[in-house]
């Protein structure tokens, strides 16, 4: 595993797609290993890398709210934590300014966690027509390796 520390002014400008503020203080680090690139702030792991682009991992976002929702069925949420995509009869509520391919997160009806990060197929106009059908690519999700990773 290799670990390099990074300077949050370089790390920010890396970020610029999200409203995330960084501090001098603040512990900046790049862990690699064979299948992650993560971004750990404070000893946190919060952004990894995807297909050559940053995205937050669900467990900054327990705590920071910086990605488009999608609200689903607490039915789906077995499926959602195992990997599955999502489906349209899975969603209860969207956030209406979604674009077909942006990062979204996956959150639970009632307690409004965080449950998965996945890729909109649609946007959100589109999705509110259909009756049935694939909807979000699931990418990262509670229980997965990165969910689990650790220094």
């Amino acid at each position: 595993m290799k670990r390099t520390s990074l300077r949050s002014k370089d790390v920010g400008l890396l970020l610029k797609d999200y409203v995330v503020l960084l501090d001098k203080k603040d512990l900046v680090e790049l862990v690699e290993d064979n299948e992650y690139k993560i971004i750990f702030i404070n000893k946190q792991p919060s952004f990894y890398y995807y297909q050559e682009k940053l995205l937050p991992t669900l467990k900054y976002l327990q705590t920071n709210s910086i990605l488009k929702k999608i609200t689903i069925d607490m039915g789906a949420i077995k499926f959602i934590i195992n990997g599955a995509d999502l489906m349209r009869p899975g969603i209860v509520e969207l956030d209406e300014s979604i674009c077909e391919q942006d990062i979204v997160v996956l959150v639970d009806q009632i307690n409004k966690k965080p449950l998965a990060v996945g890729i909109s197929l649609f946007s959100s106009e589109q999705i509110k027509t259909m009756a049935k059908g694939k909807i979000v690519k699931n990418i990262h999700y509670v229980g997965d390796e990165l969910w689990k990773f650790t220094l």
